[in-house]
């Protein structure tokens, strides 16, 4: 990397980070306080009907889905309104005429995005810890699964963005996609309490690998192998990036 590149990287990512601490009441607080919701209706109120799943008590086995569930919303929900706001603006082609390379905007966008929602999710752990005992069963797969997790949702909302022809169009994805595969990708449940064609159509749901894979990390338990699920994140990694990058050095959807 050169030094041009490099400070076009920093200056990007810093002005990420400043914009979303400039609205924290926005960006960071309202994912902890939602998981209060979370953890009070679902954890206590609801759990203590359910009992245990997998040898947990629920509200412990729920813990890791809900914390994954604010690193997912935070790293799309960054990018997405980040970028589609610096193309909305036409900022985003002075980044195009300055000697900055496709790969450091998009570097840049991902960080913040990945920025924002460790951040966040490192405050919903806190949040979790005021209700349950939380456990370290992985470290190694509970970094890599964040942080995979980040790049991947930020690379999504990044291509959400550059789509987008108006500022509702970055809530189609996330209303319509987004939350419903949340939900449904086994935060609250085991695929194993589902009928047979259930479990096997939830396996086709690409956020049921991203929760299971963190909830390993944290109890050791999981419906799918972990490898698979690193695999696939590192997987979706690396082909959505190619396809970030083959769309900003194109401009496609971003020319007039």
């Amino acid at each position: 990397m050169n030094t041009t590149n490099a400070i076009a990287l920093y200056t990007l990512l810093h002005k990420e980070i400043v914009r979303f601490f400039r609205i924290w009441t926005q960006t960071l607080l309202p994912a902890p306080i939602s998981m209060v919701l979370y953890f009070v209706i679902f954890g206590n109120l609801i759990g203590s009907r359910i009992g245990e799943v997998d040898g947990y008590r629920y509200i412990e086995y729920i813990a890791p889905g809900l914390i994954m569930m604010a690193v997912i919303n935070n790293a799309f929900s960054n990018v997405v309104a980040s970028f589609f706001a610096a193309k909305f603006q036409r900022n985003i082609e002075e980044m195009f005429v300055a000697p900055m390379s496709s790969w450091v905007i998009l570097m840049g966008y991902v960080l913040g995005g990945i920025t924002r929602s460790c951040l966040v999710g490192f405050l919903v752990t806190l949040v979790a810890m005021f209700f349950t005992s939380l456990h370290v069963y992985h470290m190694g797969v509970i970094f890599l699964v964040v942080f995979g997790t980040a790049v991947l949702f930020s690379l999504c909302g990044l291509i959400n963005a550059i789509f987008s022809k108006r500022f509702d169009d970055i809530n189609i994805i996330p209303t319509f996609v987004l939350t419903p595969l949340t939900y449904l990708g086994g935060i609250f449940y085991s695929i194993h309490m589902l009928p047979i064609f259930w479990q096997k159509i939830s396996y086709l749901n690409p956020i049921l690998y991203v929760i299971n894979a963190f909830r390993y990390g944290m109890l050791g338990t999981s419906d799918v192998p972990v490898t698979l699920s690193l695999a696939f994140i590192l997987g979706c990694d690396v082909i959505l990036y190619g396809v970030a990058w083959h769309l900003l050095s194109k401009g496609i959807g971003l020319k007039a």
